[in-house]
């Protein structure tokens, strides 16, 4: 048995449905903007840390390397401190894994960034890996939207299949309450794929910091 997070957790309403657990603040040695999730159901076993000033620190361990490099790198470029520990049923393929290390870091993204306020908001990145480019643009509006286009070269990169590095994206951007569109084009997969992990953490890194200009929400309706 491993050790997990102290943190509250939300009964689901419906059998079957995840428990979702969430450590305070207070029992984390992390800045305020900072979150841990829990998420067990019958398929995942997840506990996440996520701390959005941070240095750029991951420990991460999902069961497939290559999407651990890759959250990793999603740290490194967007200078959050990350931590996953993932226990998933890998037998099966690597489909509930990857969403649902997306649906929890979602919600850590939307747990640590509170009212949203003095935010700079608004952000858009192009990151280039050698033939191939990704173009991200993501406002964190409280608005859960996800748009997507392009197609990967190849089928998968190591375990991952190619296609689960949108369906991670697009359970993160539901999940954090962010309108993310992204854009992929080039002839290797792990280097797409790559381009858009380093292209969302720099956008996010972007759109996540303080605005020292800003008293209050960058929004004319007073709250995101």
């Amino acid at each position: 048995m491993r050790s997990r997070l102290s943190s509250s957790c939300l009964q689901p309403r419906h059998m079957g449905a995840p428990a979702i657990c969430r450590g305070s603040a207070n029992e984390l040695p992390m800045s305020d903007r900072a979150a841990a999730v829990s998420r067990a159901t019958a398929e995942t076993d997840i506990d996440l840390t996520l701390e959005i000033d941070g240095d750029g620190e991951a420990e991460i361990d999902t069961g497939l390397g290559f999407f651990d490099h890759m959250l990793e790198a999603l740290a490194t470029h967007g200078l959050f401190d990350l931590t996953v520990d993932c226990d998933g049923d890998l037998e099966v393929d690597d489909h509930h894994t990857v969403e649902d290390v997306g649906i929890a870091l979602g919600e850590a993204f939307d747990e640590a960034l509170g009212e949203r306020e003095r935010i700079v908001r608004y952000a858009d990145r192009r990151v280039p890996l050698d033939e191939s480019v990704a173009s991200v643009v993501v406002d964190v509006s409280g608005r859960p939207r996800f748009y997507f286009d392009g197609t990967f070269s190849q089928a998968a990169v190591g375990e991952l299949a190619s296609d689960m590095a949108r369906h991670f994206f697009e359970s993160l951007a539901l999940n954090a309450g962010i309108t993310l569109h992204a854009e992929i084009e080039g002839r290797n997969a792990h280097h797409e794929i790559e381009a858009l992990f380093k292209a969302v953490a720099r956008a996010m890194d972007d759109a996540t910091r303080i605005d020292e200009r800003r008293s209050g929400t960058p929004s004319t309706k007073g709250e995101l």
